[in-house]
């Protein structure tokens, strides 16, 4: 045997295990490149034609470009810390929380793992209220076909966040990344859906109205302190859009040994990011060309287009149904990660450990954890029970942007990418690497000022 072929068994394990001793792992480019899809392409492509209609003809274009290219080096960068020291044969990080562990130690841990946990709980409870958001859309298109455009047509959110959560609740019963490859491609087709019909509203819109709404430096406002504002929240709805950091090293977990991982993680991500840029560009750019001026905060619910009727409520179920699928792909390594935590800090408890089996009528039977089940309920809830509290779309979206864009897409990989490849200070590498940190960083500062003085806005007004 050649020592190419002990290698590649060394990495990929025998029999139906891998190398660690976990389970054969299946995943291929096509499940990742879904993955990554229902991660990124969620409720903030959503928002970007407002986004685009704040920044202009120029500068929105240019943003998003930017923050596509900011995300897949990001993503190249990270995809080489799946394994120390190694990226082709080293050990195996499972996660995000445990690379940054391996690399950076425990203090620096501790930071990305309060960072990373608040997004990620922050997303979910902006996918509960798109999600209502997009319920209550539907209803009101039907109003306003059967009774005009004028109707007083107000239906309220909060009962469709509470099934919202309760749908959660019973799709949090899934163990684990692993096993929602299938959530994935449904979610990802979803996607796809609402974004092109979004996209042929926008074209369609634009031919009706014969001409090119907007201007090159987008909405005015009579103060300048106010445009201020407006653009900074903008960046922070264009940083949310697009990373998915803090799940990559997730996503890579999931895929076969050979190809060697990283590999086929740098070609999903450059697939992926190819895709999703297009349709933001699009859906960003045709929004605002329609509507100009009064371009709203989410595209499908803003009541730009009343007509087709159908065609909208059709959008915003592809909306719905694939935001359940994001909502577990955001929430599971919360629990895989309290779950850990438990099993670790209780071994003795048959509260924690024990699995049951429960069979319900017309339904197959599956194993119940009670601490999962109590954990993954109050989790659930808890999302739910913010999205009532704090309903602001735009602003929401760009705290969540700001939070991640600068500190989990940009300084940690970088970080980590110094530690591996063992890069020298003042050396050429460093100082662009450390200059492009420090451009990302600005771009974070002024997302979060002007989306927290938006929410601070909204809510006392």
């Amino acid at each position: 045997m050649d020592a190419k072929s002990s290698l590649q068994i060394t990495r990929s394990g025998t029999g139906a295990y891998d190398d660690d001793g976990h389970a054969k792992r299946t995943g291929n480019l096509q499940s990742a490149v879904a993955h990554i899809i229902t991660a990124v392409i969620g409720s903030g492509v959503l928002s970007l034609a407002w986004s685009t209609a704040q920044l202009g003809w120029i500068g929105g274009p240019v943003a998003l470009l930017c923050c596509a290219i900011v995300t897949y080096i990001s993503s190249f960068l990270l995809s080489d810390c799946y394994r120390t020291p190694d990226p082709v044969t080293g050990k195996r990080n499972y996660s995000y929380m445990d690379a940054v562990r391996v690399y950076l130690g425990y203090k620096r841990t501790l930071v990305a793992g309060f960072l990373q946990f608040l997004t990620l709980y922050g997303t979910s409870i902006a996918y509960v209220l798109t999600t209502a958001t997009s319920l209550s859309a539907i209803l009101k298109s039907n109003c306003y076909h059967k009774k005009g455009h004028e109707a007083p047509c107000k239906y309220g959110t909060n009962l469709y966040m509470a099934l919202f959560g309760l749908v959660q609740i019973v799709m949090s019963f899934i163990p684990d990344l692993h096993n929602l490859a299938w959530v994935s491609v449904v979610a990802a087709i979803m996607s796809f859906s609402y974004s092109f019909i979004g996209l042929a509203l926008g074209i369609a819109t634009v031919i009706q109205n014969g001409r090119i709404m907007g201007s090159l430096t987008g909405i005015s406002t009579d103060k300048l302190a106010d445009k201020l504002w407006l653009v900074f929240q903008a960046l922070g709805d264009i940083a949310f859009a697009y990373p998915y950091s803090i799940l990559l090293l997730e996503i890579q977990d999931t895929l076969e040994s050979s190809p060697p991982e990283n590999q086929t993680m740098k070609k999903a991500s450059m697939v992926a990011i190819f895709i999703t840029t297009f349709f933001y560009l699009c859906c960003g750019c045709f929004g605002y060309a329609a509507f100009g001026n009064n371009t709203p905060g989410n595209l499908l619910t803003g009541f730009g287009f009343f007509e087709p009727f159908w065609l909208i409520d059709f959008a915003n179920a592809c909306v719905i149904v694939h935001l359940v699928g994001g909502y577990q792909i955001y929430s599971q390594p919360i629990y895989s990660t309290v779950d850990r935590w438990a099993a670790r800090k209780f071994p003795n408890s048959d509260f924690v450990n024990n699995f049951y089996k429960v069979k319900l009528p017309l339904l197959p039977g599956f194993q119940l954890n009670l601490f999962r089940f109590c954990f993954r309920t109050t989790y659930v809830i808890s999302t739910t029970g913010v999205a009532i509290l704090f309903p602001y779309f735009n602003q929401i979206l760009g705290v969540l942007g700001a939070i991640n864009f600068w500190p989990l897409a940009i300084y940690f990989p970088v970080e980590m990418y110094f530690v591996q490849r063992k890069v020298p200070a003042w050396s050429s590498k460093w100082i662009v690497l450390r200059t492009f940190s420090f451009a990302c960083f600005l771009v974070t500062v002024m997302g979060m000022v002007g989306s927290l003085e938006g929410i601070i806005r909204a809510k006392i007004s």
